[in-house]
């Protein structure tokens, strides 16, 4: 299983970025899908994340300027970071916990970071 993230970059404060993740290879089913964030030095903080039923989790710091959506025919993951800010720069994971097989485990996979700066 792979999870292949891209979108990041760099925007002033205010912009806004659109994250994307896509997660191949060997899929029975996914759970949840979310994106993290850790900075140099520190643990990987939950940002969103999303169950299968559509419900959807957010940090405290980005609620009301982060919206995280699913396709589950593409399995795939967005964020949609609006009114970025300079703390928000980091770099930013996704993560989806998977099944490979039916009556397999579910067990947590990520993605390689993409980086997002934000320039006051």
């Amino acid at each position: 299983v792979q999870l292949q993230a891209s979108g990041g970059g760099l925007v002033q404060a205010g912009g806004s970025l659109n994250l994307s993740c896509a997660a191949s290879g060997t899929i029975f089913r996914i759970n949840t899908m979310g994106w993290y964030r850790q900075a140099p030095g520190r643990q990987r903080d939950m940002v969103a994340g999303s169950s299968s039923d559509g419900r959807a989790n957010f940090a405290d710091s980005v609620k009301g300027r982060f919206t995280i959506s699913r396709d589950n025919a593409k399995n795939m993951v967005y964020l949609q970071m609006n009114s970025l800010k300079p703390e928000d720069t980091t770099d930013y994971y996704c993560a989806a916990n998977l099944k490979q097989r039916r009556g397999g485990p579910f067990d947590d996979y990520w993605g390689r970071g993409t980086q997002v700066t934000v320039s006051s």
